[in-house]
Formats: structure tokens, sequence, C-alpha cells
């Protein structure tokens, strides 16, 4: 461990972290209130919202709170939002008809329900505001490939944004289930089973940024795993991206052997059935988590040989308005710390943009 992080213990919490968001994958199997049933008045106002749109000739960059107007949905978002915020970080909406709507409709539907949650935040260097997770086809040991563009495992992790949303469109053949975890009670854990290497999660960690720099920026950011800050615990984190940046830039900090075994240890906790929570998804479902208590992943999947039937999400990434304040290190990956305004990923050459089909 450096001097300079031995000499300045960052500040931790005074121990374990109770309340909503502390919870275990077979609490919430047994507490099914995450889980949201559109009514039928509730698709309604959908479906009159999206042919509304359509109708006024507006692009999908103008759809807001305002303009897509959800009278009787809205103040479920709006309980939604509470419950991402302030409780247990993540909460699902079931019975969008998406086989009976266009890709287009689907994505006016989708954008219209995130607006009420958040601002949109590009996703990618390409600016994308409306993501896709599909399987390209590319090799993920290029540098600039990400993993949702593969079909191949994904760790536990979190986004770089407040909220990140899911839409099914289809799903895979076999494979590629959803699953999250608490990062609040691995946290809990962390600090029960291994004491003394639970403080150095509050480290910074080099994390590659896979060749989307922002301007004046090295080519990864660093941030603890857990910040504890104006009395939330607070988490980023990609295995996956810290583990490439040591082998990729012989620049970036060294990890000791303690670190690698903490992040081992950090993982495997995750992948622990006695922790986290596999979701069913299904085509239509709207799934929502708040990354600063959640991580998630996705296991393998075998796709469909019949281009047409491949597996298909949109993502968003939403920076609410009432978003919790963020320390400091947040900067270098978040661009901004003000709520509402802040994470995505922008560099030199960005353009903002809605696309359809992967790219």
């Amino acid at each position: 461990m450096s001097q300079a992080l031995a000499s300045q213990p960052p500040p931790m919490p005074p121990g374990p972290i109770f309340g909503p968001a502390a919870w275990t994958g077979p609490e919430m199997q047994k507490d099914r209130s995450w889980l949201y049933e559109f009514t039928g008045e509730e698709l309604a106002e959908l479906d009159a919202a999206i042919r509304a749109h359509q109708a006024s000739g507006a692009e999908m960059g103008r759809i807001s709170r305002e303009t897509f107007r959800l009278p009787r949905l809205s103040q479920r978002l709006d309980t939604a939002l509470r419950d991402l915020l302030k409780g247990r970080g993540f909460v699902q909406f079931r019975g969008f008809p998406v086989e009976q709507y266009t890709v287009e409709q689907a994505a006016i539907a989708y954008l219209g329900v995130g607006a009420h949650l958040g601002s949109f935040r590009s996703q990618n260097a390409k600016g994308h505001l409306l993501g896709h997770v599909r399987d390209l086809g590319l090799d993920i040991r290029k540098p600039t490939v990400r993993y949702y563009q593969t079909n191949r495992e994904l760790e536990y992790h979190t986004d770089s944004c407040d909220i990140v949303g899911l839409l099914c469109l289809r799903t895979s053949r076999s494979g590629g289930e959803s699953m999250i975890v608490s990062s609040v009670m691995l946290h809990n854990e962390m600090l029960r089973r291994r004491p003394d290497l639970y403080p150095l999660l509050f480290n910074t960690f080099p994390t590659d940024r896979r060749g989307e720099v922002p301007p004046g920026m090295l080519p990864w950011f660093e941030v603890p795993v857990f910040s504890w800050h104006e009395g939330q615990l607070t988490t980023i984190y990609s295995g996956q991206y810290i583990r490439s940046a040591q082998e990729n830039f012989p620049a970036a900090r060294r990890l000791s052997p303690e670190e690698h075994e903490a992040l081992n240890l950090f993982d495997s906790l995750s992948r622990d059935p006695s922790l986290n929570l596999k979701i069913e998804f299904r085509p239509g479902d709207m799934q929502f988590l708040h990354n600063h208590q959640i991580l998630h992943s996705r296991t393998d999947f075998e796709d469909w040989p019949e281009p047409e039937r491949r597996r298909h999400l949109f993502r968003l990434w939403l920076a609410p308005e009432n978003g919790r304040p963020l320390p400091p290190s947040y900067a270098q990956r978040y661009g901004t710390l003000t709520p509402g305004d802040r994470g995505g990923i922008v560099t030199q050459d960005t353009v903002l943009k809605f696309v359809l089909e992967p790219q």
C-alpha cells in the first residue's frame, strides 16, 4: 500500500449499515413489492402518450416529463423513484405489451417512462442516449469492446450513472439471467467476515475506461469501491476493468496482494446465492437499478439463430434531479457532481443521439 493511502485513511461507516437497502436475495424472493404490474389504465396512458408523441412529429430528444404526460402512472413512477433512491434500490415494471408495438414505439414508451425518473445520459463514446444490450459478435479481448456487446457473462458491476434501466424486447434461447445484489449487504458481509481486508475497499482503484476517454483525462479513472460520504455508503465497481487496468496500463497504481484478495472476496460474495437475487426477465419488463447501492450481472447466454429473434434489450442511463450527494472522486467518472446533470460518457468526438438499432 502506498504511503499516501496509509497516511490518510478514508472515512468509513461506524459499523454495519441497516435499513431497506441492506437486503438479501431470499428476502426479496418473498417480498415481491419491488415488482410493479402495469394496470390497464396505466397501459392506456402509455399508449396515448406514444401516439401523441408520434403525432407531434417531435424528435425523441424532446421527450420529457412535461411532454410525455402520464397522469396516473406518473404517481407510481414517483413512488418507484423514492424506492430507488431511498429504499431497496431497484424496481421492475411488468406487463408492457412490447409485441404490440414497433421498435420505435417501444423506444418512445421507454424513454417516456425514463424521463419521469431522470435526464438521459450518454452510454458510450458514440453518444447513445438509448443504449442496446445485444450480442454483436465482438471480441472482448479488444480494448474498446464492452461486455454488453457480447454473449459473455457480465461480472457483478455498477454502471457510470445514478440509475440504469433495461427494457426487455426479446429474450435469448437460453441463459442471460439478470442477477442483482445489494452493495450495502456486501459491505456488511466484508466487515463481518474479513475486517482486515474490509478497509482496503475504501482505497482508490484504477479502472479501465475501455478507450472511452474524456478530454484531458487518463485512460483509467481512480475511485474507491466503497465511499462513506455525507452519512451514506456509495459504491462503484467493475472488477473486470480494474483487472484490465492492471494488465494494460503500467503507469496505473499497482494493487497490493491484500487488495487483490479483498476484490476476490468481494466478487465471491456477490455470487453467493444467499445474498444475490435472480430476476426473471420477460419481454416488456422494465427494470431500474440505483447504481450507488446495487450491483448487477448477467449469465452467459445462447442466442437464437434467427436475427429477428435474438436477445435485445434497450438501456437507459438516468440522472435524477434529487440524486444523492457524491464524493469528489466521482467527478473523474461522472464529469460533474451536480444532481440531474452528471454521469455518462462523453469524449471529444461524442455526438449525442438516439439510435433504434445497435451500432
